[in-house]
């Protein structure tokens, strides 16, 4: 068979050298060393994680719950969604130097995809991912009473005739739908139709 008939796949190319590194450089080990030495993990090959999340999390711009299941699904996909949300099981979770080292990049996953103000907002010396992401969820879920009660009067104030194109009202709507679904006061299609 010709060589130059051979066509390398892409992802193979661009991953190639993470792929040597950890086959490569991986002490050989025995039954007794396996589960001290550390294993390869598909988290350690991201390498940014606004390839997978494309919201970027702030006060002003409140997208909470998009951000959440983004984050969620991403979490799930590399296996690491245990450092944001607990098992259910009673079973303890082994913190040994692979799980910080997860813990860790979960962690500057949230940190790398929220606003630089939110940032100094949760930021604490030492705290896990969970940790960390239940103050993102303290933050937003605050206050629900008296943001559900501002929403709702806006989005009942709202009027076409008040925008330049159908498109910015509808736009402006869903903005204010998703926020009042953040807050747990979800608007039903019906009920966005009859604002027309």
């Amino acid at each position: 068979m010709n060589k130059s008939a051979i066509t390398i796949p892409s992802w193979y190319q661009t991953n190639r050298s993470i792929l040597l590194f950890f086959s490569c450089n991986r002490p050989m080990s025995t039954d007794s060393q396996s589960s001290k030495s550390p294993t390869f993990h598909l988290a350690f090959a991201v390498s940014n994680i606004n390839n997978h999340i494309k919201i970027t999390l702030d006060t002003e711009n409140v997208h909470y719950a998009h951000w959440t299941e983004l984050f969620i699904n991403t979490a799930k996909s590399f296996d690491v969604a245990d450092h944001i949300v607990p098992p259910k099981s009673d079973k303890p979770i082994t913190k040994d130097a692979q799980w910080e080292r997860l813990d860790a990049i979960v962690k500057q996953w949230i940190c790398s995809t929220i606003s630089t103000n939110l940032l100094h907002t949760i930021i604490t010396s030492g705290a896990t991912a969970q940790e960390t992401w239940d103050r993102l969820a303290d933050i937003f879920q605050d206050n629900k009473h008296s943001r559900t009660v501002f929403l709702e009067q806006e989005f009942a104030r709202i009027h076409m005739d008040q925008y330049p194109t159908v498109s910015a009202y509808c736009q402006h709507l869903k903005m204010l739908a998703d926020k009042l679904a953040n807050v747990g006061s979800s608007v039903s299609d019906n009920r966005l139709v009859s604002n027309w």
